[in-house]
């Protein structure tokens, strides 16, 4: 017992240090694609400073944790496995939630963003001054990357790159459409600005207000489904602490009977969130 908690010990250590040190591979698009999902992640969730190699390895930590918490308690390799396996997904989890509660809080934000620009190209600014400024007198969530906006282009003069930058940081589906409207209107330029300025105001608040009323709707069957899918596993986490029931569990039986509940709840509750689930707008030329 001793040598296989030390050996799953060792792979979860070397798994951290590769995540860490393992180079960018462009030839190896699982790693690839890992790695850009979770950059998209932490870029949605508003998290700067932390690389998605790090993420990775938090996920990792996490997970090998609560294994060798879990084995050391109940001393039944399948309840420890299945409960880090659940444990790493713990921070993918945070990071969505968070993602989710930033994207609904920017969707109430924009049509005021969408306002300001438009007073302001009609007190005389330009369109870049207009977007500078909304990072002094904007909704204070978005101030940010609008005051990066405008460092960026003062010091560049570029006002392409300088929107390109803005999208990263705000990685929005919103924030994507008004960017790639304001980057229109300046290439085509004339004086229709205000007149698309004010449509497009109006079509942000009809569709916040619309998908406001959807989700409210939703919430009910969302937080069904994660109430059913979290109940075996708390009873389970439960009975974790009668070492003679626990014990049935560590067979080849009772890891079968714990796959097989742990399958029947993942392809359950993903297909409760594909029933009734909301479209989600899309980024736009990323």
């Amino acid at each position: 017992m001793g040598l296989l908690i030390g050996l799953f010990f060792g792979v979860g250590i070397l798994l951290i240090v590769w995540a860490f040190i393992a180079p960018a591979d462009e030839d190896a698009p699982a790693e690839g694609k890992l790695r850009a999902r979770a950059r998209e992640l932490l870029a949605s969730a508003g998290v700067e400073g932390v690389t998605p190699g790090a993420f990775i390895g938090a996920c990792v930590i996490t997970g090998v944790l609560a294994f060798v918490l879990m084995f050391l308690v109940t001393a039944a390799l399948p309840v420890g496995a299945v409960f880090g396996v659940m444990a790493g997904g713990v921070p993918v989890a945070l990071l969505k939630a968070r993602a989710r509660k930033r994207l609904a809080e920017f969707r109430e934000l924009w049509p005021d963003v969408v306002d300001n620009i438009a007073s302001a190209v009609r007190a005389g600014l330009s369109l870049s001054e207009a977007l500078a400024q909304v990072g002094e007198r904007g909704p204070l969530p978005l101030r940010d990357p609008f005051r990066r906006f405008g460092a960026d282009y003062a010091s560049t003069g570029r006002f392409a790159e300088a929107l390109d930058r803005l999208k990263e940081r705000l990685a929005d589906p919103v924030g994507d459409r008004v960017v790639e409207a304001l980057r229109i209107a300046r290439e085509v330029g004339g004086g229709d600005l205000g007149r698309l300025l004010r449509s497009l105001s109006t079509f942000l608040r009809d569709d916040a207000r619309t998908r406001s009323e959807l989700e409210s709707r939703q919430a009910w069957s969302v937080n069904g489904a994660r109430v059913a899918v979290a109940a075996p596993w708390l009873v389970l986490g439960a009975l974790s602490f009668q070492g003679d029931v626990i014990q049935r569990y560590n067979s080849p039986v009772g890891a079968l009977i714990i796959g097989i509940g742990a399958a029947v709840c993942v392809v359950a509750y993903r297909l409760m969130l594909r029933i009734g689930r909301l479209p989600e707008p899309g980024r736009v030329l990323r």
